[in-house]
């Protein structure tokens, strides 16, 4: 499939990083997974996904310090941080970190799509791909 985008997913939460991963696939994704914020971000490097769905809280390294990493880099892709975190400052930092999306955990599986599918659509394309 020419057009198979890739999401990364940095959570430790098996049960719903696992869940989102099989709607994903089924809507025709390339899914990859990484438990915490310093595999994320090596992730990032290896596989250059086109969207990085990012918790929060997670052990080793949270979503802040990987959000913090990329900020400003070119080749970052877009990033929807999920959390359980009900902070407005929270909400705050991340956005002027550059999320596309700061969702509230417990969420509607369609609201993370929406998410997703403007996340997809905010990609820069990379030059050496040709275009679609």
């Amino acid at each position: 499939m020419a057009d198979q985008k890739v999401i990364l997913i940095v959570d430790d939460d098996l049960e719903l990083s696992d869940g989102i991963r099989a709607v994903l696939e089924n809507l025709g994704h390339k899914v990859l997974q990484a438990r915490d914020g310093q595999q994320g971000k090596q992730m990032v490097y290896n596989y250059r996904p086109d969207l990085m769905i990012l918790d929060m809280m997670m052990p080793r390294m949270g979503g802040y310090p990987v959000l913090e990493h990329f900020r400003g880099k070119p080749d970052a892709p877009p990033i929807i941080m999920i959390t359980a975190n009900e902070g407005s400052r929270h909400k705050a930092y991340a956005e002027y970190l550059g999320v596309i999306d700061y969702i509230r955990k417990p969420f509607a599986m369609e609201r993370l799509l929406e998410a997703v599918e403007k996340g997809l659509a905010a990609k820069k394309p990379n030059p050496a791909e040709p275009p679609q």
